[in-house]
């Protein structure tokens, strides 16, 4: 029999209610689920208060293992430099040619300490530190993510972090070697076969066998995410991530069959994925949705891909280059295809993207593996106020603030103004004390 075609939800930028269409379509209400944050909640403070015990027990019911102990969830170095050794030359070579680009990037993202100083003699700045412990979290379910343990790890260790902790909910067997090898390739300095929620909450808190970090890093499913959310404050996060996106603006004239690939690699991922097609040609959305119907059946994962294009998917007639760009800044994507025959005109009037692809060559899918960039991007719209991660994301900055005697006698009075408005006295008379140095505060009280 004959499968039914798939045919993909269609909007146009010149309807009066393609905004409230739009929003409807992406349908990002995350992390509202009240039993799922109950759940989460519950599995934290199980971990706060049994430690290695909770990850054992959880281990074994969510993710399938059968320890009896941390040492049956603990991977060791020299288990990380057999899978290494033990996977095929080409998959050897590929993820170190991946390493190699990946750090390459990232170095040229490294800040450094600053200083000024002024006639006065005072000096200002900014001392930029690595982070001491990080967690990175390489996400499992549908498949397993190398690249993630590379586009995690990396930027961390370019960032000069002391310690990198990674969690992967992966047994340690042949199938997940490629994994293991990725954390040798990128100098994790340990590793704990652990996932879910209970895997953010050993980071975040710490238990007998797992250190607490200082940050977690990493997308992961729903209870990942939620439990990152509950944990942040105790500790700091990169971002909250939901499904992944890819929002394709083109002009009509790249190769249908390339479109419709690009729009099945972010579906494949998993049902919620989302794809979505822009173009300023009614005919080349049907062309297409055609390459789709046509090659759709010969996809291994075509029951998850037609999933998510069905209930996800969404073609968008946009009036011109401008319209089709205004459309991409109200979706704010993870990623962003400009696959036109003049990109650089196009991203001028892009605000919000997590990465942009720029021109008809740059699929989407060289940038999850070994363009460069991490592929770590904000998702579900915080493109508006998100960054793709980076170096910066394992540095801190603390202010540098040294004043001369001449310097703080310039700054008092304006200093001791705005306290005093304030009704903040201590702070007044503290900047007043330096008007005159040889004023102290035995001479302020007699």
């Amino acid at each position: 029999m004959t499968e039914k075609a798939l045919s993909i939800s269609r909007l146009a930028t010149s309807a009066a209610d393609f905004e409230s269409r739009l929003q409807t379509h992406l349908q990002r209400e995350m992390l509202v689920a009240e039993e799922l944050s109950q759940t989460v909640a519950g599995i934290i403070a199980d971990v706060r208060q049994r430690g290695d015990a909770a990850l054992i027990d959880y281990s074994n019911r969510f993710d399938g293992f059968a320890a009896s102990s941390m040492d049956d969830l603990v991977i060791s170095q020299e288990q990380l430099q057999l899978a290494l050794d033990s996977i095929p030359e080409s998959q050897r070579q590929a993820l170190s040619h991946a390493a190699e680009r990946i750090r390459r990037y990232h170095e040229k993202q490294k800040q450094s300490s600053w200083h000024y100083e002024e006639a006065d003699g005072s000096v200002y700045g900014q001392k930029v530190s690595p982070l001491e412990r990080v967690g990175v979290y390489a996400p499992g379910g549908k498949a397993n993510y190398p690249s993630s343990v590379l586009m995690l790890a990396i930027p961390a260790q370019v960032a000069g972090v002391k310690e990198i902790i990674a969690t992967v909910p992966t047994k340690f067997s042949e199938e997940g070697y490629l994994v293991f090898a990725a954390a040798a390739l990128a100098g994790v300095d340990r590793v704990y076969s652990l996932g879910g929620a209970q895997a953010i909450a050993a980071l975040a808190y710490g238990t007998e066998t797992v250190p607490a970090v200082d940050k977690i890093t990493g997308p992961g499913n729903a209870y990942v995410t939620m439990a990152k959310k509950q944990v942040y404050g105790d500790v700091g996060i990169d971002m909250l991530a939901g499904p992944s996106e890819l929002t394709v603006i083109c002009d009509g004239e790249s190769d249908p069959d390339w479109i419709a690939m690009d729009l099945f690699s972010q579906a494949e991922h998993d049902e919620q994925a989302q794809s979505i097609l822009i173009s300023t040609s009614e005919s080349f959305l049907d062309q297409v949705e055609a390459s789709i119907n046509r090659l759709l059946p010969d996809m291994d994962r075509r029951a998850i891909i037609t999933q998510s294009l069905q209930s996800r998917g969404i073609f968008i007639l946009a009036d011109d280059m401008a319209a089709a760009a205004r459309a991409s800044n109200l979706i704010a994507p993870e990623h962003l295809e400009i696959s036109v025959a003049e990109p650089e005109a196009v991203v001028d009037l892009i605000d919000h993207a997590g990465a942009i692809f720029m021109g008809r060559y740059s699929a989407e899918a060289l940038g999850d593996y070994c363009a460069g960039p991490s592929h770590v991007l904000p998702t579900s719209g915080s493109a508006r106020f998100f960054s793709a991660l980076g170096v910066y994301d394992f540095q801190k900055r603390s202010s540098i603030i040294n004043c001369s005697a001449s310097g703080a006698n310039k700054l008092a009075a304006t200093a001791s103004e705005l306290a005093r408005n304030e009704h903040l006295q201590a702070h007044a008379l503290s900047a007043e004390y330096r008007l005159n140095p040889d004023l102290g505060p035995e001479s302020k009280d007699s």
